[in-house]
């Protein structure tokens, strides 16, 4: 159990090859097409990232692949050097502290087992090499293995366990240590689909058992908002938000967030245009006019907003099939048990509407009908064209 924190932390990859030439007068950073920046340095990886962890809290970095979160937990398990920047765990300055000495315990990926090791052998050996009594090694050991449900395989080896069965010998190993912090990097990114949402559940009720800070790293945000008390949004080394699941999701911060969490993702309009008009904003979307909530209109005048054309985002539970609104044609329609998604088109713009079965009759709509989509006021997320950002923030 502890505090982690992050300070301005930054994480440079120099390219060996260009220590050996010599710099080009102009030096200004440049734009790859992976987005990361670049500098004369090497290619800037992770820049800015500021994040105060508060003790027992589960903290899930989450963002496309490349986006550097897996960096940020290697740098906080020492096993990347920080280039700038400063780490503190429980108030202790931890740049300069060997991995050993952290007292943090990291799941991997790819299990990252011994081979020729039984489960017992596999989650004892770290308590080994710290010359642990056997009686407390033995505790520790068949403790960990009733929390995670793996007694009966202590004298198996990995090559004869399942995947999510491997997964839990990973966690046990680490859980042994009783580490201040437990770090994960997409522990269950190898798994099926079905089993993924077990060791997901299973994750959950681990928390509760060993009640430890966690850092959580994925590219699922299914698992983000689930497991996460706070969720990092990161992208091209930069923190994009900080949030709890429901904040990032009914308020994220720019266009990038707003398009990444959610599934099915939130639909966006580009042509769409902010309005005043007696001293009331309201927004303009190819012919039709929607009004906005008192919220949001006293977020637009305490700013002073001007009218300017926006990018309007709707997620496709908020899209109402009406009477009146937008036209749009029907493209195809897809059951998914309790919901409909409905894949419509709207002058040129691809629109996703997700709609109860309760509400529409998947028997009674006809491919190329046309359809009226209206959005309730309140639900509406407006951004910038300049910046990406929200007008409501």
């Amino acid at each position: 159990m502890a505090t982690v924190t992050l300070k301005d932390i930054k994480k440079v990859y120099t390219n060996p090859e260009r220590k050996k030439k010599k710099p080009k007068k102009d030096s200004t950073p440049q734009q790859k097409k992976s987005n990361l920046l670049i500098t004369p340095e090497g290619v800037v990886a992770v820049q800015e990232f500021n994040l105060e962890v508060a003790d027992r809290e589960f903290i899930v970095l989450v963002g496309p692949s490349g986006c550097g979160k897996s960096t940020v937990l290697r740098m906080i398990a020492g096993l990347e050097e920080i280039s700038e920047g400063d780490l503190y765990i429980d108030g202790q300055r931890m740049n300069d502290v060997a991995p050993k000495d952290r007292n943090i315990a990291m799941v991997f990926q790819n299990y990252a087992l011994y081979p020729h090791m039984t489960v017992y052998e596999n989650m004892a050996f770290s308590l080994q090499l710290k010359k642990t009594p056997k009686e407390e090694i033995d505790q520790k050991v068949r403790e960990a293995a009733e929390i995670l449900d793996i007694t009966a395989y202590l004298d198996r080896k990995p090559k004869a366990l399942s995947g999510g069965q491997r997964q839990r010998v990973a966690i046990g190993r680490a859980i042994v240590r009783n580490p201040k912090v437990f770090l994960m990097d997409e522990p269950l990114s190898n798994l099926d689909a079905k089993l993924r949402n077990q060791m997901r559940a299973e994750i959950i009720k681990l928390r509760e058992k060993i009640d430890t800070t966690f850092l959580y790293v994925t590219h699922d945000q299914t698992e983000a908002m689930t497991l996460g008390d706070r969720i990092v949004i990161m992208r091209d080394g930069v923190i994009q938000q900080i949030g709890t699941p429901q904040e990032v999701f009914n308020h994220p911060a720019n266009l990038f967030v707003a398009s990444f969490i959610g599934s099915p993702q939130m639909n966006l309009f580009d042509d769409a245009k902010l309005l005043l008009r007696d001293g009331h904003y309201s927004v303009q979307l190819l012919d039709t006019v929607f009004a906005l909530s008192e919220e949001q209109q006293a977020k637009l005048k305490a700013r002073n907003t001007p009218e300017q054309a926006v990018t309007l985002g709707i997620r496709p539970v908020h899209v109402s099939i009406g009477d009146t609104g937008i036209g749009a044609t029907l493209d195809l329609s897809e059951m998914m048990g309790s919901e409909l998604h409905l894949h419509l088109n709207a002058n040129g713009t691809d629109v996703v509407a997700v709609v109860p079965t309760t509400q529409l009759n998947a028997d009674a709509i006809a491919h190329h009908q046309a359809m009226n989509l209206t959005f309730r006021p309140g639900l509406i997320h407006l951004f910038r064209k300049d910046n990406e950002q929200t007008l409501f923030s």
